[in-house]
């Protein structure tokens, strides 16, 4: 006997009454133009799409439904609903009793996707109706993200009095190539606040992210209030590279900005950077140092030259208190440790250190994350080793069967240069234009098993940049290839295709105020030239 899960007979049920209560009248004739779904620029590329040719008419007489007893489902329509109203300035109702409703969107939830992957989702649309069903409330976010790609960005002509944006019918399946989709933000070397965090979480959602790594501490400022430890921020959080004052978030900012990646569906991972790249811990608190200085001020850029004492249990139970402080305010399952570039570190003393502090991060219930440098470490399993620049690393954390997060710097550091009039970035891993951002294959690259890699992440260091306008012309537009790479199949990229859609999110980018480098190799369908020109 086939089971049937107690929340989709509701929500049947519902949809039973609802259509079985309503009062017959006339239908409406909107006349409104065909609309081919296998035309739209989404991005990524769905996993299968078919197009009917008709379309569905978002306007003042659409609500939308959510299935009833679903974790989340409701939060879900609401945040569609308000990404609406920012489009359109509909007022579209969620789950209340709307007389004059002619046209719904349902979002439901499916257990059948569930048995796929936990971010599966399928859209159906018709006429009258869309009907998302969807793994999980993450699951129907994702399929969110692909309605709001859908929505033109003005209402159609027509010969009715009222508008109208027609979204294209069919069908859409859909679920992600890897699991971990994530970008990193460097807010040591400049401090960047919680409102720019929260628009780039905005864009990168949009795109289908669900992993936002911030790099919280380096030699030039530290960005994290711990309260055992109050000179971190006190002296460590005054400077930045340059001369700007720096900055740091109180752990309410820190709460804030996690609150607000979890509405987007979206996990932070905080990364305290150590043994080395630890000079302004270390300025707060000299008893920290370990290469036999007395440590000063730093705002340059140069890297290697500081570390932990890392045979000195003060150290440690330092460690503890940071990682116990931030792990109780972070509900994601990742604690990153950095570990990378610890070049005054002694061999033997940074193996002993990667191990000793990778069971404090296990202590408070957290999976270590680091550098691939932490590979030569004799690491847990449940750890995760971040490929950035050493094949030999990343070799050695696949012998070990370990997961591998893929930053090659040569492909996915957003703060390398696109080329040599980019007004930003760096250069020493090389030029980074918007095609060799896409045409690689993350899950073959330095021949790296499919099974062993977690995902990609885009590095985004900030040595360069100061303000969010700076931080978008280095994002984007590169940071939306890496959201295609993470999520569609191998076989639905391709880089011709690729550039036509990209080229087409120029209208979204602008509406978001977005100061993304327009890239010679992409024809933007901007609609304000005069900026691009």
């Amino acid at each position: 006997m086939h089971k049937i899960c107690p929340s989709v007979f509701a929500f049947s049920l519902m949809l039973f009454v609802f259509f079985s209560c309503k009062p017959e009248k006339e239908p409406r004739v909107l006349n409104l133009p065909k609309t081919d779904l296998s035309q739209a620029d989404l991005i990524p590329k769905p996993a299968l799409l078919n197009a009917s040719y008709s379309a569905f008419p978002l306007d003042q007489f659409t609500a939308i439904q959510t299935a009833p007893d679903s974790l989340g489902f409701e939060e879900v329509g609401i945040f569609l609903s308000e990404k609406i109203k920012d489009r359109t300035q509909l007022q579209i109702s969620v789950n209340t009793e709307f007389p004059e409703q002619e046209s719904v969107i349902y979002i439901q939830q499916s257990d059948s996707l569930s048995k796929i992957n936990n971010e599966s989702y399928a859209l159906k649309i018709n006429k009258d109706s869309i009907i998302l069903s969807a793994a999980s409330a993450s699951a129907a976010f994702r399929g969110v993200q692909t309605l709001r790609q859908l929505m033109p960005m003005k209402a159609s002509d027509s010969i009715i009095n009222y508008p109208v944006w027609p979204i294209a019918s069919g069908t859409i399946n859909d679920t992600p190539f890897f699991e971990y989709r994530g970008a990193m933000l460097d807010v040591a070397r400049h401090f960047f606040t919680v409102e720019d965090v929260k628009k780039y979480i905005d864009l990168l959602a949009y795109y289908k992210y669900n992993v936002l790594h911030l790099h919280l501490t380096d030699d030039q400022g530290w960005r994290i209030e711990i309260k055992s430890w109050p000179k971190l921020t006190e002296i460590g959080g005054a400077t930045e590279v340059g001369t700007e004052p720096g900055g740091f978030y109180t752990q309410d900012d820190y709460k804030a900005i996690v609150a607000y990646a979890a509405k987007n569906h979206m996990t932070i991972v905080p990364e305290v950077d150590m043994p080395g790249h630890t000079n302004a811990a270390s300025v707060a608190y000299p008893i920290l140092n370990g290469n036999g200085k007395t440590p000063e001020i730093y705002r340059g850029t140069h890297v290697g030259f500081s570390t932990f004492d890392t045979r000195k249990d003060t150290v440690y139970q330092f460690i503890d208190d940071v990682v116990r402080e931030i792990s109780a305010i972070t509900p994601g399952p990742y604690f990153h440790i950095g570990g990378d570039e610890s070049h005054v570190t002694q061999k033997d003393d940074y193996i002993y250190f990667v191990n000793k502090v990778e069971q404090i991060v296990q202590k408070y219930d957290k999976k270590m994350i680091g550098w691939d440098e932490v590979a030569t470490a004799d690491i847990d399993t449940s750890s995760v080793v971040q490929f950035w620049q050493s094949k030999e690393n990343a070799e050695l954390a696949v012998t070990k069967n370990l997961k591998v997060i893929m930053s090659p710097a040569k492909k996915a550091y957003l703060d390398m240069k696109y080329d040599l009039k980019s007004e930003y970035g760096l250069n020493w891993a090389g030029y980074v234009p918007v095609d060799t951002a896409y045409v690689w294959k993350p899950e073959a690259y330095e021949n790296i098993p499919r099974e062993n890699i977690l995902g990609i992440e885009a590095p985004l260091w900030s040595e360069t940049i100061s303000t969010i306008s700076e931080l978008e012309y280095l994002a984007f537009p590169r940071a939306i290839g890496y959201a295609e790479l993470n999520w569609s199949l191998p076989e639905q990229r391709d880089w011709e295709n690729y550039k036509v859609r990209l080229g087409n999110q120029a209208p979204f980018l602008e509406s978001m105020d977005v100061n993304y480098y327009p890239s010679p190799l992409i024809d933007w369908k901007t609609q304000n030239k005069a900026i691009k020109e």
